[in-house]
């Protein structure tokens, strides 16, 4: 049998853990957040965490980054607006082993390939090592997620207030009118209400609860806005920047009224759609500026 490389037998490791974190975790999480639990789990020697020259990123992660393309193109794994979700075909699979599971995704990588050779997605190891092509490549989701930690980092420094601010600017940008963002003090359990026409007369009408801080937001504080919403056309929405504990995700979803979760992932994600329709004063409590990046002329 021949041997594997020492980039191969890493992006094997670091793969399957990363597979594991997501069936622990409801199959679904942050790529960021995957990253995080692979790191722990995973013994990382110097050279794994050396960073390459041309890109500065950390070798391992690019790899990961790298090999999980392989994944995408197996079924194992979905990538969608920076979240990962674990297919029932990624779950299966890990009862292969870390080298076969790698083994299996390359495989289907190179079918497609093979079918779609116009797509602009690397390679792997066809013409170089798989260390030298992630040396070099950054991928699309590398850059998000660089650009996403920056603007978290942004936002987490903004106070409650400004943060409340923010979300009735996005509000607005989304096509709704504002006529109340609590003031500091009691707010009675509502931050922000919005309607879709001057006077409310029009549903939906929003009646939003805004937590900005480091912990989620637990279930008893979703049952209290599921509380005010006595009207018919009443929708809930709770934006936390700690995210939801996993009672509270559930609580929504079984619902007999509408209450819509917004983390802060989906914030900024938000944010970036509704941007171009927001007013110059309302762009400027989150300014943005695009990202130019050459395309494929195929």
């Amino acid at each position: 049998m021949k041997k594997q490389s020492r980039s191969r037998e890493l992006a094997a490791r670091v793969v399957y853990a990363a597979l594991q974190v997501l069936k622990e975790n409801g199959g679904e999480m942050r790529s960021r957040d995957v990253m995080n639990e692979v790191e722990k789990r995973v013994e990382l020697d110097a050279w794994a965490k050396q960073r390459y020259e041309k890109t500065g990123y950390i070798r391992w992660q690019s790899i990961l980054h790298f090999f999980t393309i392989d994944c995408v193109k197996a079924g194992f794994l979905v990538k969608k607006g920076g979240i990962w979700y674990l297919t029932t075909e990624g779950e299966d699979a890990l009862s292969l082993g870390e080298t076969a599971l790698l083994d299996r995704a390359t495989a289907a990588y190179r079918t497609w390939r093979t079918e779609n050779p116009k797509e602009t997605v690397l390679e792997t190891g066809e013409t170089q090592s798989e260390d030298q092509e992630a040396s070099e490549s950054i991928t699309i989701e590398q850059i998000q997620q660089v650009v996403s930690e920056s603007i978290e980092r942004h936002m987490r420094s903004k106070n409650p207030y400004e943060f409340q601010d923010l979300a009735a600017a996005l509000l607005r940008g989304m096509g709704y009118y504002t006529p109340f963002v609590a003031p500091r003090g009691k707010d009675g359990g509502v931050d922000v209400i919005a309607y879709r026409d001057p006077l409310g007369t029009v549903s939906p009408r929003i009646k939003a609860q805004i937590k900005h801080r480091e912990t989620p937001a637990t279930v008893q504080e979703i049952r209290q806005l599921m509380g005010i919403l006595q009207k018919d056309g009443d929708v809930g929405i709770f934006i936390s920047t700690g995210g939801f504990t996993s009672d509270a995700k559930k609580a929504a979803r079984g619902s007999h009224v509408h209450v819509e979760l917004i983390d802060l992932s989906r914030f900024i994600d938000l944010w970036e759609e509704h941007y171009y329709k927001l007013t110059d004063e309302d762009k400027a409590l989150l300014p943005l500026a695009p990202i130019y990046y050459l395309a494929s002329l195929d």
